[in-house]
């Protein structure tokens, strides 16, 4: 989707993230999404605030810095706000890491993960109610080829995945989990 920057021609737009209203005038981001009042393939902008798009979205919002020709002030801090919120976000599925309390269970074999022991997250579909979201689930590292491969993957792509975006890990803690999977 083509989201995009732009100065605020009124000021009766809130911004998605905060709540507070965008001032006429003021440099907005515009969130590209479907307009579900619309015809099929309809769009709409989703408006926010500048600061706030580079906490809530900042990769959406680096592209849109890039394509706009515009005078963007203080830059530099937008650019801070969007490192900072990147490093926050969780990594892309699959990836590994340590489970920080003993709560999940094994999406393969229904047993507990205990704490701080390795683990592999996957991407799954949540039921909720109605509707259908997309979660992470949790898998030993010896379970988690099985799972992968049972959901119409492959032992290459999870194996790729996991060495792409696993963060936090040390390489023994790494080569442990190369050997379980």
């Amino acid at each position: 989707m083509a989201h995009t920057i732009e100065i605020a021609k009124s000021g009766r737009a809130t911004c998605r993230s905060c709540r507070v209203a965008i001032a006429k005038g003021e440099l907005r981001f515009g969130e590209e999404t479907p307009n579900s009042f619309g015809d099929a393939g309809d769009t709409t902008f989703r408006w926010h605030h500048v600061k706030c798009a580079a906490q809530k979205l900042p990769d959406e919002l680096r592209t849109a810095l890039a394509a706009y020709e515009g005078e963007v002030p203080d830059r530099d801090e937008l650019e801070k706000l969007m490192t900072e919120a990147e490093a926050k976000k969780p990594p892309p599925f699959p990836y590994a890491d340590r489970a920080p309390t003993g709560r999940a269970s094994c999406q393969a074999c229904g047993e507990k993960i205990p704490k701080d022991a390795l683990r592999v997250a996957v991407e799954r579909d949540l039921e909720r109610g109605m509707t259908v979201t997309k979660g992470a689930g949790y898998l030993h590292p010896a379970c988690a080829a099985g799972y992968v491969e049972e959901q119409g993957g492959t032992h290459a792509e999870l194996t790729e995945g996991l060495r792409k975006n696993t963060r936090g890990l040390d390489e023994a803690d790494l080569a442990r989990l190369f050997s379980e999977v």
